[in-house]
């Protein structure tokens, strides 16, 4: 007989001598060898991790985790899969590149006889083949949604963000946090990268330091659920551009068509749907090809995404628009395109942008039309590109993201905001994703080795004198509004229970609360000068389960700090409370921020009588002493201060709409 460790499988060696001690901890042993059964029983198995997002990051990142051996890996995305993703999302392939995400197959359909696949499931077929071993669940939907409650996460030892959107970022470390669950968030701007390793109590959460959220928007959902002005400038520019007078990313194979019978129509379907745009090129120059493109992108496509319902739960779903009524009312305006198009600093109306879109169809058509004339034999077949100083491009792009705006209940913008929007864009780099990866997964190490004081916040960055940074991780700031509050859940019975049990059965009599507040995501529900809603059911003022009620103290001297309470809905039975904690809790005091001496040149200067500082009497470098050391948690050495990139990034998109000077970073 062979030896045990004869037994494992190559790769399981590999893991074993290469992991060590983590081995038992992030291998969900799967195999059937007697060597892998004793590896399962001499370690507690921790390897359920949640992966949110699939991008650019999250393709490398989900490598990774699958060659790296992690035993059960659930994916979480509700992405699209585009032209520009392909240089480096390197799990999808030109046949995966559909405007409907639910049509979308694995990269050899003829070797796939399963269902039609989402993106979220190309992603978990794709990288199952690097290691069959692993248990992949994909999970095509918003992160937000409410069947990911704090339950669900709490089923995970370890989440993995690699998201581009600063809502979705918030909303996961919120839910990591309720649910006790250590996350690793990441993103990536151009070549500037971070990793941030987050444990509730133990380390700074992604809240605890301020985002400039005015100037930052995602656009991972700019193909199927835009939500902003710049989602819809970005589809014009990048893709509905480039389709009609660049590259199409629709020229893709035919697909193999020998499927089961009950997937020969979506099949069918998909087919069509591939050579629908390639057909309307072909039409350029002809007066019904304004029309052709409408109706594609403005009709077709708009009930196509209408009829996917499970999209539109929790969001108003977009309107399609008829051409024949918006040209009716654009020709009772009288209005001619270029006329329009002069007005640049006004918002159009609906006829208007339907006025500029045509005729700067036209327009580009007949310079296409005359540059695929004069090209010369042997050389690529002539393209547009988009110039934000090339007014006939800018009309097109600016007509074409106002028209999805209005489809999608979005405020239009004026040509002027958005030739500033569209002007700059910074693209996403792989090389980036993929260093940003490995580093994700080895701070992951150190977090399930329970080595957090090993543990390191990771910065890339390409200007400064090293690639990469990093610095030990920070205690949470007390006044955070994510972390730095009293977490609990408030089990009630929706049928019975009232603001007004949770004001005066918890808060008051078992909490002691005095002067205080309720708030949740919409506003407050209820403060000492807002009582009208204490006989409310908690139904009726938008409280259900899994959201989430913070309780302000409103005591000046010495209050409570804020208390977070996420909603647990239970039938009780009617001889008992309709409302009560599910653990019995105290809830801190603020602390008090005591005044510190300034140090100046060595010396410490202490405030003065009526506590202002007494100023420096020259101007001056201040030495650093101990007392001025960063916190850091325990088992750690001092942070020193020094100069660290902190990107706000994002993986693969960040979108910056400012005046003048903001960048546009997009997937590209």
């Amino acid at each position: 007989m062979q030896p045990p460790t004869m037994m494992l499988t190559q790769r399981e060696r590999f893991h074993r001598q290469s992991l060590g001690v983590l081995y038992g901890k992030i291998k969900q042993v799967r195999s059937s060898t007697p060597m892998a059964a004793i590896v399962a029983d001499l370690f507690e198995l921790q390897s359920r991790v949640l992966m949110v997002g699939a991008g650019g990051i999250g393709c490398e990142l989900l490598k990774n985790l699958v060659l790296t051996g992690f035993g059960e890996i659930h994916i979480v995305d509700l992405d699209t899969i585009d032209l520009s993703n392909l240089n480096r999302q390197f799990l999808f392939r030109y046949e995966h590149i559909k405007k409907s995400k639910a049509l979308v197959r694995p990269n050899d359909q003829k070797q796939w006889p399963g269902p039609v696949l989402t993106a979220a499931q190309v992603a978990k077929e794709s990288a199952g083949r690097f290691n069959p071993q692993v248990k992949l669940e994909a999970h095509h939907a918003n992160i937000k949604d409410p069947q990911f409650n704090i339950d669900w996460f709490s089923g995970f030892n370890l989440v993995f963000n690699a998201l581009d959107n600063l809502d979705a970022r918030r909303h996961v470390n919120k839910m990591c946090l309720a649910a006790d669950v250590p996350l690793i968030e990441s993103g990536t701007t151009g070549f500037n990268g971070q990793v941030q390793v987050i444990v509730k109590g133990k380390s700074e959460c992604y809240d605890c330091n301020t985002k400039e959220t005015p100037k930052s928007f995602p656009v991972c959902t700019i193909r199927s659920t835009p939500s902003q002005p710049i989602h819809c400038i970005v589809w014009a520019k990048s893709y509905l551009f480039t389709e009609i007078f660049g590259t199409s990313e629709d020229e893709v194979p035919e697909f193999d068509h020998s499927q089961d019978s009950e997937n020969a129509a979506e099949i069918d379907n998909l087919r069509k749907e591939a050579q629908a745009l390639n057909q309307i090129r072909q039409s350029m120059g002809s007066d019904d090809f304004p029309r052709k493109i409408f109706e594609k992108v403005f009709t077709d496509d708009i009930n196509r995404l209408r009829s996917m319902q499970d999209m539109w739960k929790t969001r108003q779903p977009p309107t399609a628009l008829d051409f024949d009524t918006v040209a009716k009312s654009s020709a009772s305006s009288g209005e001619v395109g270029e006329s329009v198009a002069k007005r640049d600093q006004v918002t159009w109306t609906l006829a208007e942008n339907f006025t500029v879109f045509c005729d700067s169809l036209r327009r580009l058509s007949h310079r296409l039309q005359q540059a695929q004339g004069s090209e010369i034999n042997g050389k690529a077949t002539a393209v547009l590109s988009f110039d934000k100083d090339d007014d006939d491009t800018l009309d097109f792009v600016a007509a074409s993201a106002n028209i999805r705006s209005i489809i999608f209940g979005i405020p239009p913008r004026s040509k002027f905001d958005i030739k500033q929007m569209a002007g700059n864009i910074i693209p996403a780099i792989a090389t980036t994703n993929a260093m940003t990866a490995g580093l994700c997964v080895m701070q992951a190490f150190k977090v399930l080795r329970g080595d957090l004081h090993k543990a390191k916040n990771v910065f890339l960055e390409r200007p400064g004198a090293r690639v990469i940074n990093s610095e030990p991780l920070r205690p949470p700031k007390p006044e955070c509004p994510a972390c730095g509050v009293m977490s609990s859940r408030l089990v009630i019975d929706p049928s019975r229970a009232t603001l007004n049990h949770l004001v005066e059965d918890v808060l008051q009599s078992k909490l002691g609360y005095r002067e205080f507040s309720i708030n949740n995501e919409v506003g407050t529900l209820y403060d000492p000068d807002l009582d009208d809603n204490v006989s409310k059911k908690f139904s009726e003022l938008g409280v259900k389960a899994d959201s989430f009620l913070t309780i302000i103290d409103g005591d000046e001297e010495n209050p409570h700090v804020n208390l977070s309470l996420s909603i647990s809905e239970r039938s009780l039975p009617e001889d008992s409370a309709p409302i009560s904690l599910s653990a019995d809790i105290t809830v801190p005091r603020k602390q008090k921020i005591e005044t510190e001496p300034v140090h100046q040149n060595g010396s410490s200067v202490h405030p003065n009588g009526n506590g202002a500082v007494t100023p420096p009497t020259a101007p001056g470098k201040r030495k650093r002493t101990g007392s001025l050391e960063e916190p850091t948690i325990e088992g750690q050495q001092p942070i020193k201060r020094g100069k660290v990139h902190e990107t706000a990034g994002a993986d693969d998109v960040v979108l910056v709409d400012g005046p003048n000077d903001g960048a546009i970073v997009i997937d590209d």
